[in-house]
């Protein structure tokens, strides 16, 4: 049966537990590798990173390190058939800028009009040395970027049948410790468990979604 999108953002909803027998078929995980991939970002500047974690001994790691600080998310982890960590870059410079404009420039975004390439750069750069230089908050711009992935991802998977539970509740120290992230570049943000949820123990399912009304939220002029 085919849904609109709008059918999917009124019945997904946060997983509270997981049906550990069901696992994602690969057909699907390669699909949500593409939801992460072709997510929008701001002047296409691209500054994540994501852990996809689908083996016990990953998803206990992810667990370990958040022990400490937010241990009632670690029964979902466990259970999920696989945990997303969103991961955002500790800098965004030159040699990152010029991967995404060899990229844009080998799918073609060039073809037409050759010069459209150094006009892409020279605007990239002017709205991330706003950020850098003049705002001097490019480490949170950064971290909005990987939020728009993050809400995208929420819907898209959804319309794969795929259950999710976004958590900011993780110990994001520990985790980049545990996985080596800051000497990568990158620290982590969110992770998000993915897999099917159980629907004797998922209360959430069961309750009615909430939110608030038009005329509070939005005004048409």
């Amino acid at each position: 049966m085919q849904h609109d999108i709008v059918h999917y953002a009124k019945t997904r909803h946060t997983v509270k537990a997981y049906d550990t027998s069901k696992k994602i078929s690969n057909e699907n995980i390669e699909k949500v590798k593409e939801l992460l991939r072709f997510s929008a970002s701001s002047t296409n500047a691209q500054p994540w990173h994501f852990l996809m974690i689908s083996t016990e001994e990953g998803k206990q790691r992810v667990a370990k390190a958040n022990e400490s600080m937010f241990p009632f998310n670690n029964p979902s982890i466990l259970a999920a058939s696989h945990v997303v960590i969103f991961c955002s870059r500790l800098t965004i410079e030159d040699d990152h800028l010029s991967k995404v404009l060899e990229q844009e420039e080998i799918d073609g975004r060039f073809t037409a009009d050759p010069t459209f390439k150094d006009k892409m750069d020279q605007g990239r750069k002017f709205f991330i040395n706003i950020h850098k230089h003049d705002l001097k908050d490019v480490q949170h711009w950064m971290d909005k970027q990987v939020y728009l992935n993050v809400g995208a991802f929420l819907l898209g998977v959804s319309t794969l049948g795929i259950d999710a539970t976004p958590m900011e509740g993780i110990d994001i120290k520990s985790i980049d410790q545990e996985f080596g992230l800051r000497e990568k570049g990158y620290t982590s943000l969110v992770a998000v468990t993915l897999g099917y949820h159980d629907p004797e123990k998922d209360y959430n399912a069961n309750l009615p979604k909430s939110r608030l009304p038009y005329d509070y939220i939005l005004s048409e002029i």
